[in-house]
């Protein structure tokens, strides 16, 4: 029976492993991580990115798998869902710019010159739209 625990939790690791180091590869393959960094212009913080993303992922991966809850004021869970919601949106800006979505799509449609405005309205949707989960669905 502790032999059977024991093959688990190594399958278990190497999956989450595997899984981990594909999502990073992801992210830097396409080139999305050095996009944020050149979008939010924090070229001086380049050193925290890859502890933050590791952190962030392994704290993400800790909150779906346990039965952790977090009784926070609504402020703070509001806040909390606002900072999600800009990395998010942040991500979606740059893995779509990357992959040349927009501009595409911008051209094809015929609003060239409301792209900003587009991406604004994305970028603004994903961050309201995290702080109206993280406040009336996760409490």
């Amino acid at each position: 029976m502790f032999l059977i625990k024991i093959v688990e939790v190594i399958i278990g690791l190497a999956s989450g492993l595997a899984v981990g180091s594909g999502f990073i590869a992801f992210l830097m393959v396409l080139g999305i991580i050095p996009r944020l960094i050149q979008l939010s212009r924090s070229m001086k913080l380049i050193n925290l990115y890859g502890p933050c993303v590791i952190a962030g992922s392994l704290f993400g991966v800790y909150m779906s798998f346990t039965a952790t809850t977090w009784d926070q004021p609504l402020i703070l869970l509001a806040m909390w869902g606002g900072f999600h919601g800009i990395f998010t949106g942040m991500l979606a800006a740059a893995l779509t710019e990357v992959l040349n979505v927009f501009p595409i799509l911008s051209k094809r449609i015929g609003v060239d010159r409301q792209l900003l405005w587009l991406l604004m309205a994305i970028v603004f949707g994903k961050i309201f739209g995290s702080i109206f989960q993280w406040t009336f669905f996760v409490k």
